[in-house]
């Protein structure tokens, strides 16, 4: 769900970038990071079970472990993907539903295209330089000193250009075209339903708690696309740098796919599922029913 113009506010509303980059900022500086390591560990080393992951992550240095990556790179990305989504996502849901379209659909479509902007625009570079933090600690395992995130980004960026720091962009835009319109979608249905069963009308507000709920059940249901995300750590990873048996040389999106499934089987392409379903919930409790109180809240003032 996208934060909405006020009834009868005419024009772009500005302050949703605002709200967006504060509210993403907040969700990936608590618990999202932490969930996005985990995440992001498991769909790499497919072998590993949660428990496994979990110890991996913490010899890297206790808590510190898991906010690798937070620092740029998060939180560049998450001031300017929340600020594009939120926006974008905003606008497209507020033209669809004075169109007649109903707020399930609308949330559907302004999630999709605000999941589409946010990669282009600023996720794919991002989202590469934070996986490459989180899975290039594995060099260490060989004796090898893992190299700076700076050194990385400057290593990858004189390899590939643009086109490198951007690899598996494409995987992303999918995701999180997937990502937020099912979430958006989800939690719009989701408050249509209680509202139904509440007897509540559409324009009636929701309580805290109907509220927080809707959002968790979008946040849950969008983890269908977890496949997408497998096949983006993949392409991604700095840990299978050198060349493994069977793993294509130049990865696309549907060799990816095969690789996995070819190496892990259904299983492979739904590892870190469990964390991803807290992350997804998070995130969508934080970009959905508290980014409508800190809109309130901007109005206010």
């Amino acid at each position: 769900m996208a934060i909405q113009k006020e009834p009868g506010q005419k024009g772009i509303n500005w302050s949703n970038i605002a709200v967006g980059a504060i509210m993403n900022m907040f969700e990936v500086t608590t618990l999202g990071q932490p969930l996005e390591v985990l995440k992001t560990q498991m769909a790499a080393n497919r072998s590993q079970s949660m428990v496994q992951a979990i110890q991996t992550v913490w010899s890297r240095g206790g808590v510190t472990g898991f906010y690798q990556g937070l620092i740029p790179w998060a939180w560049i990305e998450a001031s300017t993907k929340g600020a594009v989504l939120l926006f974008t996502a905003s606008e497209i849901e507020t033209a669809t539903v004075s169109m007649g379209v109903s707020p399930a659909v609308a949330g559907l479509l302004g999630g999709m295209g605000g999941g589409i902007a946010q990669a282009y625009a600023t996720m794919g570079f991002c989202t590469c330089m934070k996986t490459a933090e989180i899975t290039r600690h594995k060099q260490a395992a060989t004796g090898i000193k893992p190299p700076s995130t700076w050194a990385v980004f400057a290593d990858i960026y004189r390899k590939g250009g643009i086109a490198g720091i951007n690899k598996g962009v494409n995987a992303v835009a999918v995701r999180q075209c997937t990502n937020w319109g099912s979430r958006m979608g989800f939690a719009r249905l989701a408050e249509s339903t209680i509202r139904q069963v509440k007897g509540k009308g559409e324009n009636d507000k929701l309580s805290p708690l109907e509220k927080i709920a809707s959002s968790s059940i979008g946040g849950a249901l969008a983890t269908w696309n977890q496949p997408i995300e497998v096949v983006r750590v993949e392409m991604q990873s700095m840990s299978k740098a050198t060349a493994v048996a069977g793993r294509p040389e130049k990865l696309t999106i549907m060799n990816t796919l095969s690789y996995i499934y070819r190496e892990n089987g259904i299983k492979g392409l739904y590892r870190g599922v469990t964390p991803r379903i807290g992350l997804g919930i998070w995130q969508t409790v934080c970009m959905v029913s508290f980014a409508d109180y800190v809109k309130a809240w901007v109005k206010d003032k």
